[in-house]
């Protein structure tokens, strides 16, 4: 399902499957955006269970089963000069299990423009997801264009509040930012993540600043 350059939209009690095995089948991407409200859905495919794109603005997404898939992304954004940013996310009471990914802001590395702020994660739960919480600024899939370059989007107030659940891989929580745009007013509360069977898991930062508050396990590195 795509959402393009549309405004007042809501997506309720809807269910998408594809084979986790599937290449790029997002189940809904939305672009040039605004005021789209996501609820109540399930979905699981090869690819993001949402994803959200450039020229994004006030999106809440609330009550949403989500695997196999690679998660809930914000972006790839930064391949074009001149895009449009993202703001005002919400996403609320969420289940992600047996994903690549569960929350995911994800940028070129390239010197291009943009930004995400003012993003809102709470009451996730994660089971067995390979990167609960991940920030990569610097996505190159194809290893072409842009090693050795560093990401022009500047990613901003992104809070992260109540997470639980078990992270598939040592290093539940990565912020791998921008040399030349570090992210800033990231800020951490109540974050409760172990890596498979309660065993303590690790945080992993990079050109990264921001808070904490209640209990977080792992605990920050900023």
């Amino acid at each position: 399902m795509a959402i393009f350059d549309c405004a007042g939209v809501t997506v309720q009690g809807i269910r998408i499957i594809a084979p986790a095995n599937s290449p790029n089948t997002d189940g809904i991407h939305v672009s040039h955006s605004r005021h789209v409200s996501i609820l109540n859905t399930t979905i699981g495919t090869g690819d993001d269970c949402v994803s959200i794109g450039p020229g994004t603005s006030n999106v809440l997404i609330r009550d949403i089963e989500c695997g196999p898939g690679h998660g809930i992304s914000i972006g790839s954004l930064g391949w074009q000069d001149g895009e449009e940013g993202v703001r005002n996310v919400t996403l609320e009471m969420a289940v992600l299990t047996g994903t690549t990914n569960g929350l995911r802001i994800k940028t070129w590395a390239m010197p291009n423009s943009g930004s995400v702020t003012n993003v809102s994660f709470s009451r996730v739960t994660m089971n067995r997801v390979a990167n609960p919480i991940l920030v990569d600024q610097n996505y190159c899939p194809r290893k072409v264009d842009c090693p050795g370059n560093s990401s022009g989007v500047q990613i901003s107030n992104i809070s992260y509040t109540d997470i639980e659940g078990t992270s598939a891989t040592p290093v539940a929580v990565k912020f791998n930012c921008s040399s030349t745009n570090p992210c800033s007013g990231i800020k951490l509360r109540n974050i409760r993540l172990t890596y498979k069977h309660k065993r303590p898991a690790q945080a992993k930062c990079g050109n990264a600043g921001g808070s904490t508050s209640g209990e977080v396990r792992p605990p920050s590195c900023f």
